[in-house]
């Protein structure tokens, strides 16, 4: 029976063929650059059959290629196999890059295609120039999908909806008039957005287009004579068009942005090219002048006010008492043999839903039992899932989207005996998460210089893990959120007080185990010297961290204490809110360590 991956590649490979392209290049992306996708958008995984939300398939004429990182690798390794795609380690030192291996396959007059309407700008460029060096021509004019793929999805209806004022501490108003004095710090007149999170946190709507993320399919264009949204129309209420105009926004359909561009000119318009798609790019430079810069919108986002930081406070605790109450019953349930990877997500949403303010998953639940806690981003369903043993490592990396507040957190806990090497990788997890939530760092700090931090205790072992130690988190929108980061490759951004940051170290043994803590941080002043601000962490998240695999003699007396003080705060936060045989549950987990 031929491979469903094959029969779509050739698909592809006849449309190819005739248009004269020799390859076609597809990312993961959609019109608005986001991680996270509607179905409409999702040609890469259709053609490949590959699921993870990172990762670019090259395809010409007699071979294919999927390049992802190493999140996927296990989970592509088996998503692939049957298929004639070829698995790219990617940042790997000895696996070539996508551009560099194009060019070692075609030359002088080739033709090599990508959809301009999902390619940002700046790699599209950055693409072009090195194939003209080498005498290929990239065409970016066509969308085969709208051809090949005959039951495709269509882009999303749901209904946009208000976020209240009390929730996000500032109008759109006072939003659009920050976002436009910085920008004329640039010199530029206006700004074009296409980031759907960033919309949404602008214009104070939400949405459901996007599996996880409460976002809206749109666009904005803002200036002193006009602020619009793009969007369909159909799915914006008479009541939420009246509130956006008494902020000054104006509504216009979704597909008449063409039209609209076609009509401003002479303007110098504040756009980040890593952000914005091709098409739209050229679309807007050609009767414009272009300032590319890091997104304003983004890190005018990124710092949180205090409205926003109480109400990652207040999600955190209905967090957390949903936590602890998911492992009361993990715990009995283990070794009544009726726990499953699967079931766990399952629970997690069921006992999350029971909190006020909860309005869905942040994503999807990754439980890894065994094995499957190396795969980094691994889905469990209902047909692979595993039983849970009362022995060995399992990992539960998970979060809840709240009306004031998005969580997201993981715990590796002992799910019975567990052998010396992973109690020694458990605590050397540890350590790093602990390290780097007691950093005091200079103003002007980078996540690149802070990253180590996490690693220092592993590096010694000769032990290092590939993804990010951290991420930001969105207010009551993506859980990935930029422009902030740590991790080891270089990010301008600084860390800044109001950014809320994720902090995951991690080990994983392949075909073994898996282990990653993951608290959510606050970014505060810590004090003021001669040498200028210092930064601290505040830790967000409540729950507890399993202290049984923990080898106490690898840890330092500065680790213990933080971590005794840790669940103390824990305890107290929570305890209030708990019945009595859930505050004694709790109290002996938090015990301190001696």
């Amino acid at each position: 029976m031929e491979n469903q991956t094959n029969k779509r590649l050739t698909l592809l490979r006849n449309f190819m063929r005739g248009k004269n392209l020799q390859a076609f290049v597809i990312p993961s992306t959609d019109a608005h650059m986001s991680e996270y996708i509607p179905e409409y958008w999702e040609s890469r995984r259709w053609v490949s059959g590959f699921t993870g939300s990172a990762g670019t398939v090259v395809v010409t004429l007699d071979k294919a290629g999927l390049w992802t990182d190493s999140r996927y690798f296990l989970q592509a390794g088996d998503e692939l196999s049957g298929s004639e795609i070829v698995l790219f380690k990617d940042r790997l030192p000895d696996t070539i890059g996508i551009t560099d291996w194009l060019k070692s396959e075609f030359g002088d007059g080739d033709r090599i295609g990508i959809d301009g309407n999902v390619f940002s700008a700046k790699e599209a460029l950055k693409l072009k120039a090195e194939f003209e060096a080498a005498n290929i021509k990239l065409v970016a004019d066509y969308d085969p999908f709208e051809e090949i793929w005959c039951d495709r999805p269509f882009l999303p209806k749901n209904k946009v909806s208000l976020h209240p004022v009390e929730l996000t501490g500032e109008t759109a108003r006072q939003k659009i008039e920050r976002i436009l004095a910085e920008a004329e710090k640039v010199e530029a007149d206006s700004l074009w957005i296409s980031a759907l999170d960033t919309i949404a946190w602008l214009f104070n709507i939400r949405g459901s287009d996007v599996p996880y993320n409460p976002v809206v399919v749109s666009h904005a264009f803002i200036s002193r004579g006009e602020n619009v949204l793009f969007v369909d129309t159909d799915k914006v209420s008479l009541t939420v068009a009246e509130s956006l105009r008494k902020e000054g926004v104006k509504i216009i359909d979704y597909h008449q942005t063409d039209d609209f561009l076609a009509k401003i000119c002479n303007l110098s318009v504040c756009l980040d090219s890593s952000k914005v798609s091709f098409r739209l790019y050229n679309a807007i430079s050609t009767r414009n002048w272009v300032v590319d810069k890091l997104s304003i919108g983004d890190r005018l986002k990124s710092v949180k006010n205090k409205v926003e930081t109480e109400g990652f406070r207040r999600s955190m605790i209905r967090d957390g008492i949903a936590l602890t109450r998911f492992f009361m019953w993990l715990e009995k349930a283990i070794p009544e043999g009726r726990v499953t990877e699967y079931g766990i997500g399952l629970k997690l949403k069921e006992l999350r839903s029971e909190q006020p303010c909860f309005a869905g998953e942040s994503f999807s639940t990754i439980a890894g039992y065994a094995a499957n806690g190396a795969i980094n981003h691994y889905h469990p369903s209902v047909e692979n899932s595993l039983t849970v043993h009362p022995e060995g490592l399992l990992l539960i990396d998970s979060g809840g989207q709240y009306q004031d507040g998005t969580t997201d957190v993981t715990r590796t806990i002992a799910a019975g005996d567990v052998t010396d090497d992973m109690k020694k990788d458990y605590t050397l997890v540890l350590k790093g998460m602990i390290e780097l939530s007691m950093a005091i760092f200079p103003a002007g700090t980078r996540g690149s210089q802070i990253d180590m931090l996490t690693r220092k205790a592993m590096w010694r072992h000769g032990i290092n893990y590939l993804h990010g130690a951290g991420h930001g988190v969105g207010h009551y929108l993506n859980v990935h959120e930029g422009p902030q980061s740590i991790r080891q490759e270089e990010n301008p951004v600084s860390i800044l007080p109001g950014m809320v940051i994720t902090n995951e170290p991690g080990i994983y043994r392949d075909h073994q185990y898996g282990i990653r803590t993951e608290n959510m941080m606050l970014t505060t002043l810590a004090m003021t010297t001669g040498y200028g601000d210092f930064y601290k962490f505040e830790t967000l998240t409540l729950c507890y961290i399993d202290t049984t695999p923990v080898i106490r003699e690898m840890m330092t007396d500065e680790e213990i204490a933080w971590l005794n003080a840790y669940h103390q705060m824990v305890y107290e936060k929570l305890s209030p809110c708990l019945s009595n045989e859930e505050k004694d549950w709790l109290r002996k987990k938090t015990t301190a360590l001696q």
